[in-house]
C-alpha cells in the first residue's frame, strides 16, 4: 500500500480544536509487536501536537494504521503500523513507528465476539494500543465456572486478546467536586454548562437515573433533571431551578479551584486528574479508550475512559480533567483509594454533544 508524504511542518501544526493535554508516562510494552524499525530520530512534540499529527496520520494512512499513544518520557507520537510502508510515512512525519500484528479490524472483530460470548456480569474490556491488543479484565464476583468461560473465549481469539483478574468488584460510585444530594443518593457535580444562555451541570446517568431532583450539601435546592443516558452512556444533565453561583471550575478541595475552558478528548498517556465529594482530588493517567464495563443487572456501558485514577462510591458523575480542559464524568470501576484498581468515565465531549450543551 501506498501513502502520500506528509511534510513535518503541516504534521507537527497544532489545531485550534486539539485541546492542551497534560502527559503521564507510558511503559511500552512490546507483546504482538516489533521493535520500532531505525529511521529518523523522532520529533520531540507536546501532546497537543502530538494529537494533532495523530488525527493526520490516522487519516492518511487508513487500514495500515493500528492505534496511536503518546510516550511521555520521550515526548513522542507513536504510531502502531502494519507494514514497512505505512511506517515510513510515520517516521517521515516526525513520529515513532510500531509494526504490530493486529489490525484495527482484527481489534474490533475480538471485540465483537467479546460481547457475543463474554457477556458476563463482572467484566470489562478495552483497547490497549501499547499492547496492540483488547485487555479482558474480570473482578473477583467472577467465579470459577465464568473465568473458566472467558479463559476460552480468549484463547479462541488467538494474540488479539488477553484475561486479567482484578481484586476489586466493578461497580457504578453513587454518591461526588462537590456533592450533590437527591433522595437517599449522593453524586457528584460534574462541570457546569450553557445551553441557550441558560446553565446546567453534568454528573453521572446512572445516578439521574434514580434521583430526579438536586440539593446541595446543606440541603439548599439546586435543579432538576434536564436529560438522563443510562446505561447506553453514563451522563445526565441537570437544570439549575435555584439563583446559586455556577462558576466553570472543579472544587481542588485544597482551598483553590481549577478553572475549565473548554473540552477535550482523552488520549492514551494523558495525564488526569479526578475531583469527586468521597476522596477529593486524585491524578494518574488514561489507560484506554472506548472500554466495555459490565456492572452486572444488565447495566453495560459502551465507549468510557479506562484510567488508573482512583475513586470510590460517593464519587460517581464528579470531575476528569486535564489542565483546563474537562475529559470525563466518573462512572464507575474497581477497588478503592487506598489499595488502587481502576475508574472508568464518560467522556465529556460526547455528553457535550449529546446534550447541545457547552462548557461554561
Amino acid at each position: 500500500m501506498k501513502h502520500r508524504r506528509i511534510p513535518k511542518r503541516r504534521a507537527a501544526a497544532v489545531g485550534a480544536g486539539i485541546a492542551a493535554l497534560v502527559a503521564a508516562g507510558v511503559t511500552f510494552q512490546t507483546a504482538n509487536a516489533s521493535e520500532p524499525t531505525a529511521a529518523a530520530t523522532p520529533e520531540t512534540l507536546s501532546v497537543k501536537a502530538a494529537g494533532k499529527l495523530a488525527s493526520t496520520l490516522v487519516q492518511d494512512l487508513g487500514n495500515a494504521a493500528a492505534g496511536t499513544y503518546y510516550d511521555a518520557q520521550s515526548k513522542n507520537l507513536v504510531v502502531n503500523v502494519l507494514d514497512k510502508d505505512a511506517a515510513e510515512t510515520v517516521e517521515e512525519a516526525g513520529a515513532k513507528a510500531r509494526v504490530v500484528a493486529n489490525s484495527l479490524a482484527e481489534l474490533k472483530s475480538a471485540r465483537g465476539t467479546l460481547k457475543q460470548d463474554a457477556t458476563i456480569p463482572g467484566t470489562s474490556w478495552v483497547t490497549d494500543p501499547t499492547t496492540n491488543r483488547i485487555v479482558v479484565t474480570a473482578d473477583r464476583t467472577v467465579s470459577d465456572a465464568e473465568w473458566a468461560k472467558l479463559g476460552e473465549v480468549v484463547d479462541g481469539l488467538g494474540g488479539t486478546a488477553e484475561l486479567q483478574r482484578t481484586k476489586g468488584e466493578f461497580k457504578p460510585f453513587i454518591a461526588g467536586g462537590d456533592a450533590i444530594l437527591g433522595g437517599s443518593g449522593r453524586c457528584s457535580l460534574g462541570f457546569n454548562v450553557v445551553k441557550g444562555g441558560e446553565p446546567f451541570f453534568l454528573t453521572a446517568g446512572h445516578c439521574t437515573e434514580g434521583i430526579t431532583d438536586w440539593q446541595d450539601s446543606s440541603g439548599n435546592e439546586l435543579g432538576s433533571n434536564e436529560v438522563s443516558s443510562f446505561p447506553d452512556n453514563d451522563y445526565g444533565l441537570v437544570k439549575y431551578t435555584a439563583e446559586v453561583e455556577h462558576p466553570s471550575e472543579v472544587n481542588l478541595y485544597n482551598g483553590s479551584t481549577q478553572a475549565i475552558s473548554g473540552a477535550a478528548d482523552a488520549t492514551v498517556g494523558m495525564e488526569v486528574t479526578r475531583s469527586g465529594s468521597t476522596t477529593q482530588v486524585h491524578s494518574g493517567k488514561v489507560t484506554g479508550l472506548d472500554a466495555t464495563v459490565n456492572y452486572g443487572n444488565g447495566d453495560i456501558v459502551n465507549g468510557l475512559i479506562q484510567t488508573d485514577v482512583c475513586a470510590e462510591p460517593g464519587d460517581s458523575g464528579g470531575s476528569l480533567f486535564s489542565g483546563d480542559k474537562a475529559v470525563g464524568l466518573t462512572s464507575g470501576g474497581s477497588g478503592d483509594c487506598t489499595s488502587g484498581g481502576e475508574t472508568f468515565f464518560q467522556p465529556v465531549t460526547e455528553a457535550l454533544s449529546a446534550t447541545g450543551t457547552e462548557i461554561g
